[in-house]
Parts: C-alpha cells; structure tokens; sequence
C-alpha cells in the first residue's frame, strides 16, 4: 500500500498538477513492482503514469520504455484502457524521438483497436488528427 498504491495516486495527482518531474520522483520506488500483481492497480499504472510525465519532459526516449512494458505485457492490461493507449502514447514518444515511421506504426495498432469507439471521445479525435499530421511529415529514418 504504502509503496505502491500511494505513490501512485500522489503521482497521478501531480500529473493533473503539470508537475512531471514530482511524478517521476514519486513513482521512483514504484519501478521494481510495476509487473507485480496486487489488489490496487493490476494494469501497470505507475508505469503508464511515469510514461506520461516523461513525455510531459519532453523525454521520449524513457517515455517509450515505459509505454512498452504495457505493450509487452499485455495480460496485465488487457482489461484496462491503459493496453490500448500505451499504443497511442508509444506512438507520440517515438514522433517525440523522431521515428516517424515507427510512430505511424504504433498510432495505427491504436486506432485500429479502436476503430469502433465513439468518434467524439477527445483522446480518439486527438489520435486520428495526430496520425493524419505524421503523414504529411517527411520521415526522418
């Protein structure tokens, strides 16, 4: 509870709060139970929140490891929206890095995952404009 659970709803609060580098320093002891299954958070939700504020960084790179743990371990989110948009969150670390083409790769697993969900949810209509962008831009690769 107390190096798990906590941190992780502190550093989900300082994410609102647009304070990535809090995050990042909350989920620090969080890191080695990120595949653990517990009776909080079975979703790899630190991992996802750490992944968010590393983009909000402007660091791509760790941004992207995290984002893959989800995408490696599918079992563990298969039941939680966090699989699908690690996906999407994946692709703008890569964008962020400059692989375009990998970027375009992974917002395409997302949007076809969820290409039956509501046409007006923000995150779907951000993703799809996004996507639309990548393919106006010169690969860089």
């Amino acid at each position: 509870m107390q190096n798990y659970l906590v941190p992780t709803i502190r550093a989900a609060i300082k994410l609102q709060q647009h304070d990535p580098a809090a995050v990042i320093d909350l989920l620090r002891g969080t890191a080695k139970y990120d595949l653990a299954f517990t009776n909080s958070f079975d979703f790899v939700y630190p991992a996802y929140i750490r992944g968010l504020a590393y983009l909000k960084l402007g660091d791509g790179r760790s941004a992207a490891a995290q984002f893959q743990k989800l995408i490696d371990n599918p079992g563990l989110t298969v039941r939680h929206v966090t699989g699908p948009l690690a996906w999407l969150q994946l692709g703008r670390a890569q964008k962020m890095m400059g692989d375009n083409a990998s970027a375009r790769k992974s917002y395409e697993e997302f949007l076809n995952t969820w290409k039956d969900a509501d046409t007006d949810l923000p995150i779907y209509r951000e993703a799809k404009a996004e996507y639309a962008r990548l393919g106006k831009e010169t690969p860089t690769n």
